[in-house]
This record gives structure tokens, C-alpha cells and sequence, in this order.
């Protein structure tokens, strides 16, 4: 009688794991990618008659978990390209790539997100109403084709490292040098994080310079508070020689309710000896964001750009940013 009942007991927790064993399989694995970001917009002054609506990017794509810290995902960018002479929109492949995870290890593979500022775009949370500084002023691309891999010692340290093409995500590989970077993130207490970063892009081309780039920043988040500060040096933009960039971004914001928040910036973009005096600036974004629902925020910020051109005029204009995503 005991050995029966032992032997139902057994039966019975074997009959609740595999339910539970089920349940788990049959939870969904894959997630819809839905970003959307647009703008209404009107400039001030020498911008009187820029204004309008925006589409500006909408990011489409699919992630799917295999299990086992084996995971996929693939993303379209539909936005406008700067380099192309009309307005039509175009399409980019912005992530194509799978993921794999394991203890403390990290490695990701083909069309990836880079790693040289996407530690400090998260940090400053508002994508959608503007770009980071690097990704902002073209110190670096967002994505690219190659590998990454990155370790977490611990809760006060990781470290990462990458090996992309170079060209970024919007163009094909054009020349045979590679992009090369490292980085380290410290938690020393809680709150505050530290990340430095320093690449090397190839030229692969006679004649021109390799790109050196150097990041450093520091964040600080409080309860509703949060500041952070970003210092960034490029030398030999675009592959040409003493074509050195660098600046400092400053950004801070603050949770007024679990609706509403003040957000604020301000970077300073320069050359040295000046070389690229016509696009070297001053700009500051203040503003408010109000989540409307669980996918939808709505972002009202009033814009300064600051030239330092002689002779050129401050710029001034009003935003009001809009986010959908899922």
C-alpha cells in the first residue's frame, strides 16, 4: 500500500512537469519589430518657412528566440538618405544577424548594431526626437556587417569588442580595410556608469588616413533623475589627413509622473584649425514627453543651433516628436 502510494506520488510530479514542460514550449517565442518616428515641425527666423509633418524612420522587422540563448533577428529601415538627390524614401537592411548568450558571454553575428555609441543612445532614451552625438554629427554608424562579442566579469565591469566592414549598413563593403573597436563599461556604484570606447577604421585606399575614434562617458540615474555627459574625438574624417573632429554632449532628464518627463540637452561639435568650420556648431533641445498609452509618445521640444561660421545666424525651431512602437 505505502510502495503505491510512493509510486503515485511519483507519477503524479512527473504528469506536472511535463504540463509545466508543455506550457513553456508552447509560450510564444517570436515578437513583431514596429518603430515608428515622425515629427510637426516649424523653424524660427532664417527657418520661417521650414515647416511641416515628418516621417522621418520607421523600423520593421522580426526577433525570434530558439532557446538555448540562441536568438535571431532581422529589421528594414525605411527612411531618407542624405546622399541620395531626391526625396523619395528608401529601404535599408538595418539588422540581419543572430545572437548567442551564455553565462556572462555575449556574441552577435552579421548585419549587428554597433557598439561604438549604443551604450550611449540608450542611456539617453529620446532616439526618436534626436540622434546621439556620434550617430548625430557622423562619427560612426549605427550597424554594420561582422562580429562582436562582449563578457560581464561581474555587476561592476564588462567589456566588449567588434570587427565590422566599415562601410556601415546603408552601403556595400567598398574597401578591403576593416573597423576595429573595444570597449569597457564600469558600474562602480549603483547608479553611475562609466564607458570608454576606442576604434580604428581602415581605409584600405592609397593615399588617405585611417579613422581613430575615442569615446568617453559617464551617467548618473536617480530614482526619476538621470544626467549624463559624453566626450567624443574623431581623427581623420572621411579618410583624409588632420581632419579631426571632437565634442561633448550633455543631457540630463527628469520623471514628473509615471505619464511625463523634462528632458534637456547640449553638444558642441569642432574642428580643429577649423577645416570644418561650416558645419561646426552649438545646439540645445529642450522638452517634455507624455506617453499616451502603452505604444504611443508624444515628445513637444523647442531647438537651438548655434553656428559657429562667422556671419552665420543662430537657428530656431519647434518640434512636436511622435513615437509608435510595440
Amino acid at each position: 500500500m505505502r510502495t503505491n502510494f510512493i509510486l503515485a506520488g511519483i507519477l503524479a510530479c512527473i504528469s506536472i512537469g511535463s504540463q509545466a514542460q508543455s506550457a513553456k514550449v508552447e509560450e510564444p517565442k517570436g515578437k513583431a519589430i514596429v518603430q515608428v518616428f515622425g515629427n510637426f515641425h516649424s523653424g524660427f527666423g532664417v527657418l520661417n518657412d521650414d515647416r511641416g509633418f515628418e516621417l522621418e524612420r520607421s523600423y520593421l522587422g522580426y526577433e525570434y528566440n530558439f532557446g538555448k540563448g540562441l536568438s535571431a533577428k532581422a529589421v528594414m529601415d525605411v527612411g531618407q538618405s542624405k546622399q541620395v538627390d531626391d526625396y523619395h524614401r528608401i529601404a535599408y537592411i538595418k539588422n540581419a544577424m543572430l545572437s548567442w548568450k551564455k553565462g556572462g558571454w555575449t556574441l552577435n553575428g552579421g548585419l549587428i548594431s554597433t557598439t561604438q555609441f549604443n551604450f550611449q543612445e540608450k542611456f539617453w532614451g529620446y532616439r526618436y526626437i534626436m540622434k546621439s552625438f556620434q550617430d548625430e554629427y557622423k562619427f560612426g554608424s549605427s550597424a554594420d556587417l561582422g562580429l562582436s562579442v562582449a563578457y560581464k566579469f561581474g555587476d561592476c565591469l564588462s567589456a566588449d569588442a567588434i570587427i565590422v566592414n566599415g562601410e556601415g549598413y546603408k552601403k556595400i563593403q567598398k574597401n578591403d580595410g576593416l573597423n576595429y573597436g573595444l570597449g569597457v563599461t564600469l558600474t562602480p556604484v549603483k547608479g553611475l556608469q562609466i564607458r570608454l570606447y576606442g576604434g580604428l577604421n581602415e581605409c584600405g585606399e592609397e593615399g588617405k588616413k585611417d579613422i581613430t575614434n575615442f569615446a568617453a562617458f559617464a551617467g548618473y540615474k536617480c530614482g526619476a533623475f538621470s544626467v549624463g555627459a559624453e566626450y567624443n574625438s574623431m581623427w581623420n574624417a572621411a579618410y583624409a589627413d588632420n581632419a579631426d573632429q571632437y565634442g561633448y554632449s550633455i543631457f540630463a532628464s527628469a520623471k514628473l509622473s509615471e505619464t511625463a518627463e523634462l528632458y534637456a540637452r547640449f553638444d558642441d561639435l569642432c574642428s580643429d584649425d577649423d577645416w570644418n568650420i561650416a558645419k561646426d556648431e552649438q545646439a540645445a533641445l529642450l522638452g517634455a514627453q507624455f506617453k499616451l498609452g502603452k505604444y504611443v509618445k508624444v515628445a513637444p521640444n523647442f531647438r537651438m543651433s548655434m553656428p559657429k561660421a562667422d556671419g552665420a545666424e543662430n537657428v530656431y525651431s519647434a518640434y512636436i516628436s511622435c513615437y509608435f512602437g510595440l
